[in-house]
């Protein structure tokens, strides 16, 4: 019989953030912060073999194919279901439609997390009250 492990067990979210490798990964972690602390109730977790983060459905996945910049992909969970009134207050223009159901948002440096990072907060809170 296997012994079983000793130690801390390693959460698989700083298993996959220590072996992320992005040019822009502090940016990534930026906007990690960014969307944890829009609302008490957001979890982080890996889904789609990529960071993702949810309330009681998914609602947020990182897109990280591009190397300039860092994707996030809003959608209304891991089923495609109909769309009634999903309205964002988007004034700073964050939100690029993919479909009635998704949005992406991109950042592309530092600076612009910082300069942008309440407007996204606004957008993630408004955002989740449609998954909930």
């Amino acid at each position: 019989m296997p012994k079983p492990p000793t130690g801390p067990v390693r959460d698989e979210v700083e298993v996959y953030l220590e072996t992320l490798e992005h040019p822009l990964k502090a940016e990534a972690m930026a906007i990690r912060e960014v969307i944890a602390k829009a609302d008490p109730s957001v979890v982080e977790g890996i889904k789609w073999n990529t960071l993702s983060f949810r309330t009681s459905e998914w609602f947020a996945t990182f897109h990280l194919r591009k190397r300039d910049r860092i994707g996030v992909i809003l959608h209304l969970g891991a089923k495609r279901r109909e769309v009634v009134g999903l309205e964002i207050p988007d004034p700073d223009g964050l939100l690029e439609w993919l479909a009635p159901d998704r949005a992406q948002v991109m950042f592309g440096s530092l600076v612009e997390i910082q300069a942008k990072g309440a407007a996204l907060t606004r957008v993630i809170q408004s955002w989740i009250k449609f998954v909930e």
